[in-house]
Order: C-alpha cells, then sequence, then structure tokens
C-alpha cells in the first residue's frame, strides 16, 4: 500500500500545478463528513422504527463527536507522518464503513451496531477527515491561509443542508421503517465513498523549493505574529500559547453551540408571551438560517482574518460576541428582527471561530505539525459540545421549576456566556510569539550533539581533566 496510490512521495505536485485544486479537494471530503450535523434527520424513524428514546436516538452522534474530537487528537501525528492523501482515505473507509454497520444494525434490530458504526467508526473517520487537509492548505496558501482553510471548513458546516433534504427525501421514497432507513444509510455510505474518493485522487502537496507566486507578503507580519520556525506538536501542547488559544476556542464555541443546539425552542418561549408569537414552522427556519449564517462566517471571517491579522479576528469574536448576547439579555424579546439579527451574528463568529484556528496556529507553531496541532486543539470543541448544551438547558430547567416562563428561562445562561466570552477574551489577549527554546532546529543549525561538544571544548579545565580520568576509569 505505501509504494501505491497513497505513497506520500507520489502525490508531490509537478512544476505548474495550480494550487487551486486543492481547496475542492479538501471540500470533497468536508461536504461529505458534514453529514453529521444532519442526523436529527434519522432521529424520528429510528425512535419509531427501534423503539427508541429521544435519548437513546441521540447516542450515534454524540459518540460521533467524541470520536471527532479523541480520533483528531490522537490521529493528529499519524496524519502529519503519511500524508493527506492516506488521511483522507482512512477517513472514506471509516466514514463510509459507518454507514454500512450502522445500516445492518437497523436491518437486525441491533441498535448497538447503529452506535458503533455511525457514533464509533464513523467518528473515527469525522475526526481524521476533518484534520486531513488542514496542513496542506497552509503549506499551499501561505499568504491566505485563512481563506484557503476557511473554504475547506465552511464545506463541514453547510455538509448539513446538502444531507438534511437529500436524506429526507430518500426515506420518504424508501420507507422510514427499518428496510428503508437501512437501505438509506447503504446509499449514504456508498455515495460518500464516490464523492470522498474525488479528494483522495486529486489531492497534491507542493515540492519542498515551491513558492506562492508574487512577492511575500510581509508587511503584516508583526501583526499577525507569523512565525519563521517551526514548533513540534508534543512542544506546542508545553507551551501557554496553546492552552490560551485551546480556552478561547472551547469558550467561542460554548457560547455559539448554546444558542445553536437550543435555537427553535429558545425563539418561541422569548416570543410567547409577546404581540408577535413564533410559531413552530418560523422557528425551523430561524435554524436553518443560523445554519447558512454558521457556514458563510466561516469563509468570511477567516478570509478577514487575513488582512487585520488573527488575534483582531478573534477580538471581534468574543467582544462583539459578548456585547451581541448582551443585546438578546437586555432587548432581545423587545423585537424579533434584533433577537434574529444577533442572533446570527453569534452564530456566524461560532463558525468563523472553528475556521480560522489552523491559520492561527500556523502563525503560532510553524507549518512543521500544524495538522497534529490541530487535532490536539480539537478537543476544545468535544468540552464545548457538553458544556454549552449543559448550561443553557440546565439553567432553562431551573428557571422552569422556579415558577418563571419566556425570556425570563434563559436570562441568567446568556450572562454566564457573557462571562465566558470576556475570559476568551482576556485569554486572546495573553497570546504572545512563542518563545525560541519551543522551536524546531533550523535547516543549517548545529546539531545538539555538536552543540554538547562545543560546551565541552570551552568547559573549564579541571572539568575537563576529571572527565578524561572517568573515561580512563
Amino acid at each position: 500500500m505505501s509504494q501505491g496510490l497513497l505513497d506520500r512521495s507520489r502525490i508531490v505536485a509537478a512544476p505548474g500545478w495550480s494550487r487551486w485544486l486543492v481547496p475542492p479537494a479538501a471540500l470533497s471530503v468536508h461536504l461529505a463528513i458534514g453529514q453529521a450535523y444532519a442526523w436529527s434527520v434519522f432521529k424520528p424513524p429510528l425512535e419509531s422504527a427501534m423503539d427508541l428514546s429521544g435519548t437513546q436516538s441521540a447516542l450515534p452522534f454524540q459518540l460521533g463527536i467524541v470520536m471527532l474530537g479523541l480520533s483528531a487528537a490522537f490521529g493528529g501525528t499519524f496524519v502529519e507522518r503519511n500524508g493527506p492523501r492516506w488521511a483522507m482515505f482512512v477517513s472514506l473507509v471509516c466514514f463510509s464503513t459507518g454507514f454500512l454497520v450502522a445500516a445492518l444494525g437497523v436491518a437486525t434490530g441491533q441498535f448497538w451496531l447503529v452506535v458503533l458504526g455511525y457514533g464509533g467508526i464513523g467518528g473515527v473517520g469525522l475526526g481524521i477527515g476533518y484534520i486531513s487537509p488542514v496542513s496542506t492548505l497552509i503549506k499551499w496558501f501561505p499568504d491566505r491561509p485563512g481563506m484557503a482553510t476557511g473554504i475547506a471548513i465552511m464545506g463541514f458546516g453547510g455538509g448539513a443542508l446538502i444531507a438534511a433534504p437529500w436524506s429526507s427525501w430518500m426515506l420518504d421514497s424508501f420507507g422510514a421503517d427499518s428496510s428503508g432507513i437501512a437501505t438509506t444509510l447503504v446509499v449514504h455510505g456508498l455515495a460518500y465513498a464516490a464523492f470522498m474518493s474525488l479528494g483522495v485522487l486529486l489531492i497534491r502537496v507542493p515540492a519542498a523549493d515551491w513558492r506562492p507566486p508574487g512577492p511575500p507578503r510581509t508587511a503584516a507580519t508583526a501583526r499577525r505574529m507569523i512565525t519563521t520556525a517551526n514548533v513540534s506538536a508534543r512542544n506546542a501542547v508545553r507551551t501557554p500559547q496553546f492552552w490560551c488559544l485551546w480556552v478561547v476556542l472551547c469558550l467561542n464555541v460554548t457560547a455559539g453551540i448554546g444558542i445553536l443546539e437550543k435555537a427553535a425552542p429558545m425563539i418561541i418561549d422569548f416570543f410567547a408571551d409577546t404581540a408577535t408569537p413564533v410559531a413552530a414552522g418560523a422557528a425551523a427556519g430561524f435554524v436553518a438560517l443560523l445554519s447558512l449564517t454558521n457556514m458563510a462566517g466561516r469563509f468570511i471571517w477567516s478570509s478577514t482574518s487575513d488582512v487585520i491579522g488573527r488575534k483582531n479576528v478573534y477580538r471581534v469574536y468574543l467582544g462583539a460576541g459578548a456585547l451581541l448576547y448582551l443585546v438578546i439579555a437586555l432587548a432581545g424579546s423587545l423585537s424579533t428582527p434584533v433577537f434574529v439579527l444577533a442572533a446570527m451574528g453569534i452564530l456566524s463568529f461560532y463558525g468563523g471561530g472553528f475556521a480560522t484556528v489552523p491559520a492561527y496556529l500556523k502563525d503560532l507553531f510553524g507549518t512543521y505539525q500544524v495538522g497534529a496541532i490541530h487535532g490536539r486543539l480539537l478537543t476544545a470543541w468535544s468540552v464545548a459540545g457538553v458544556l454549552g448544551p449543559l448550561i443553557v438547558n440546565a439553567v432553562a430547567d431551573s428557571q422552569e421549576a422556579a415558577g418563571r416562563t419566556g425570556a425570563d428561562l434563559y436570562t441568567l445562561s446568556l450572562f454566564v456566556m457573557i462571562g465566558l466570552l470576556l475570559i476568551g477574551f482576556v485569554a486572546n489577549e495573553l497570546i504572545r510569539p512563542v518563545d525560541s527554546r519551543h522551536h524546531e532546529p533550523a535547516e543549517g543549525d548545529p546539531a545538539p550533539v555538536e552543540k554538547s561538544e562545543k560546551a565541552e571544548k570551552t568547559a573549564k579545565p579541571e572539568q575537563t581533566a576529571k572527565s578524561e580520568k572517568g573515561a580512563t576509569r
């Protein structure tokens, strides 16, 4: 296998190969694995066909997100070592196999196979696929890393916009019973395998001496903290910069997912006791609008970061996000447009945070093992995926138990989110360039043994004599 299609040496781009073919290759993977956000389409038919509760039918998705974070964290080094084609192929095999195993579980009435297939095996495909193109995109677009990663990660946000109606159409066509659900899952597995194979075949890495066309863009180097050195994944997690950025990503995602997970009931509750109540159909449209905003924010804000710098754009995500939460808390129930626009802004920052963080990592740690570092950082997503919904739902439940209704159910949780965003803002301000002691030796630098020999030569005569005496002994 290593000497065939997946051999890293065979995917080095030939001279003249267009780097603009790399984003479509990345999109073919991210649009596919973005199907995970459309799992809710399968929940009602599964609950009916397999006699499941709502909590049980959510298990495949929940395990999938957990496995996404874990496989990205632990598989990042293998992705860097074996290259993007290997990573995309592994993602294809795991993601598609997950659908087929889940289909077998539905057909045989074994729900544990659905959880294992879609959540366990498919979740590994999610994590490896999510980070598979990141390092390659940054190497092809060192002049515009935010835009490049934004294009790919936008695909993950937009995958559900394709998968949701497509899955609904197939369930209507094949039926919502066990046989129809199993058939739909099989078609998903085969179709996504074919679609993702386009990325496997198309992906290329730049030659070692390749440089982007045009003059180097150096005017904003200091503002963006762009490093001229590299830091290994092992060393990166030992730096305060990594953990500050971990806090930044975790709290930004917590704030966004807190609204996204509760969007429909939240807007209904906010206007339930007003002259302009929101119907269930309009609430569903609001959720779709937030998904579009989430997807658009991934490209728009990450591209903006190439102009104003990564630290500045996170100041917008966290500072403006806190202000928008304050608007919802104080005036959200007074006007539907105000509530919708503020929520859209928060969700655009949520998506933008995901898309901008790989470029931020590149600025701080270089391109050496940025994919592996990104994988480790995504554990912040796993934590936020639990923390955000927990805060909003737990507070709403406690307020309801206290007899409160409408917008009062969420006021406390909104102020909690403001506090978390302000903590994230401070963490972002604490980020500084990485100390040189964490850098990998630059090409041409003396090896560590040479440095030791040099130090030995400059040692005091009596120390040298003692060393020689010890060696004779």
